[in-house]
């Protein structure tokens, strides 16, 4: 005979035996009076409930509404046509998935150190553009009317952050990135720049995406590959190159140029600007230049 291990006794009967001990000693009315508190304790704790719930909603969207009032009308329009732009491209193969998302997320919260108000209002700019079934042309072209090129820069390098978080790139999603450097005006020099940065990322995986606060790991991977990367280059380029990149790049990325997005944005870029001045260093110590 199999064993059956036995089940620990159950209290299906105690609610029956309490509502009769309940009518022994104080009849129908004791009874009905100790329903109707347990009934009114239970929508008193629904309504406790609800009401709680929008109190925290209500007071999360006055946290963002202020927010967004204290910042200029500059930075509130970058970083909706930012997130909006960024969803776009991460909805080309028909879905968002966790990382694409959490690279987005992951860019506001690491790079540009946004608190949980900061955050809150980025979810709710990312949860319409999810919704939303805009064209790209005009977000784009309203973007590269509205901002310099620098700001465009990095607008173009933030998508190709977000494509190479997949594992292969297929070629049309590249194409659409190239297509999208063209209509921001990005120079076909700075646009090969920043897709030979990433492919050599990828290749390599010497490169930790925004979700975990950006720049090249340490890793066995040879040092000067990496500055290389740093500026967008092959190994083994040209003293030339190396000075044309760095150049580039260093206009691309000074604090200064971003210094109407607000103090967060110019940190990303004091950061980046370590990351390029650090490749140059390397360079000039090790007889390249």
């Amino acid at each position: 005979m199999q064993y059956r291990q036995q089940q620990s006794p159950g209290c299906g009967g105690c609610l029956l035996m309490a509502l009769l001990l309940v009518f022994i000693t104080g009849g129908a009315p004791a009874l009905m009076n100790f329903i109707g508190s347990i009934l009114y304790a239970g929508f008193f704790f629904v309504f406790l409930s609800i009401a709680g719930f929008w109190f925290f909603t209500w007071w999360i969207q006055k946290k963002i509404a202020s927010y967004e009032q204290s910042q200029t009308e500059s930075h509130n329009r970058f970083v909706w046509l930012l997130v909006n732009i960024l969803i776009y491209i991460a909805k080309i193969d028909g879905e968002i998935t966790k990382a694409e998302t959490q690279t987005i997320h992951n860019f506001f919260q690491m790079h540009l150190r946004y608190n949980q108000t900061q955050m809150n209002w980025v979810k709710e700019l990312i949860k319409e553009a999810v919704n939303s079934s805009a064209p790209i042309e005009p977000l784009l072209h309203e973007f590269r009317s509205s901002f310099p090129y620098e700001h465009r820069f990095m607008l173009l390098e933030l998508i190709y952050q977000l494509l190479f978080t997949k594992t292969d790139v297929p070629e049309h999603e590249l194409d659409i990135a190239r297509k999208i450097a063209r209509v921001l005006e990005i120079s076909a020099y700075d646009q090969q720049t920043i897709e030979s940065k990433y492919r050599y990322q990828q290749q390599h995986g010497g490169y930790r995406n925004y979700s975990s606060g950006g720049g090249f790991s340490g890793g066995s991977h040879n040092e000067a590959e990496r500055h290389f990367a740093t500026l967008g280059l092959a190994k083994g380029a040209t003293a030339a190159e190396i000075k044309k990149a760095y150049r580039s790049l260093s206009m691309q990325y000074h604090p200064d140029k971003v210094r109407n997005l607000g103090e967060e944005f110019q940190k990303m870029a004091e950061e980046k600007m370590k990351e390029i001045n650090a490749a140059h260093d390397y360079f000039e110590r090790n007889g390249y230049l």
